[in-house]
């Protein structure tokens, strides 16, 4: 592709077409603005229950000690933590995030709890990961890929860091299966969502692209389809909470 084929090609932002190149730097305004709060948020605007699907997704990933785990767009280090205790001494955890307001919360809230001895941090893209072929047992990404420009080439670069056998987890919003589900999920999402997000952060519009965003995501047999393209086998995917949330599962060949 030439550079000017790259600088007219487009994506959405929320609801919007943007130019790619344009996408990553409002993504990072809208992190850089919530990071500071992203926690009490993800508390409020999920009652909790964003715990339970992380469990969940710990408990797939089939993570034990001496594990090499990569956590993508991990910010403030919900799983990392439990993985970090997970893979021992003997093991490590690489906790990513391209938004370096949320890798500094993460990196400042891990330290604080005294977890640092098998966890490192590194600023990344999740389209070029910065990392040797073959070289993680387990890859999880919570609540990011949406947020990805390319997600295609960011399955394929996930793809090549993991090792054979080595498995990636997408925990990842979704489309509800129920119609009155979905109405209700709507109208609390384009609702409730901004105005929460005026009252806590003080930025309506950072929660509105979020619900936005999480519209134009694909949905679970899109994405299960996205994977396998990339590679991956044995993909499966299960549905939480009604598919307001699905977790995707994959498996390097």
């Amino acid at each position: 592709m030439s550079d000017k084929q790259q600088e007219q090609s487009t994506t959405h932002f929320g609801y919007q077409t943007v130019p790619e190149a344009e996408k990553v730097h409002k993504v990072a305004e809208v992190f850089h603005s919530v990071a500071a709060k992203y926690d009490l948020m993800n508390d409020l605007m999920s009652a909790g229950i964003h715990r339970l699907w992380k469990r969940f997704t710990i408990e797939l990933s089939g993570v034990r000690s001496g594990n090499r785990v990569l956590d993508i767009a991990g910010g403030t280090g919900d799983l990392t933590r439990k993985f970090s205790r997970l893979v021992g001494p003997t093991g490590e955890v690489v906790l990513a995030d391209i938004n370096a307001s949320m890798l500094k919360v993460g990196r400042d809230r891990l330290l604080d709890q005294g977890i640092a001895g098998n966890v490192r941090f590194v600023q990344a893209d999740a389209e070029t990961l910065p990392f040797p072929d073959n070289h993680f047992d387990c890859i999880t990404i919570a609540f990011g890929l949406r947020n990805v420009t390319n997600k295609e080439r960011a399955l394929e670069s996930m793809l090549r860091v993991l090792k054979p056998g080595g498995r990636l987890l997408v925990l990842e919003f979704s489309k509800p299966g129920n119609k009155l589900l979905s109405t209700a999920y709507d109208q609390y999402s384009f609702k409730l969502l901004p105005f929460m997000g005026k009252l806590v952060t003080q930025d309506a519009d950072s929660y509105r692209y979020l619900a936005e965003s999480i519209r134009m995501h694909p949905d679970q047999e899109t994405l299960k389809a996205m994977l396998e393209q990339a590679g991956f086998a044995r993909v499966s995917y299960h549905n939480m909470t009604g598919g307001i949330v699905a977790l995707h599962r994959g498996i390097k060949p």
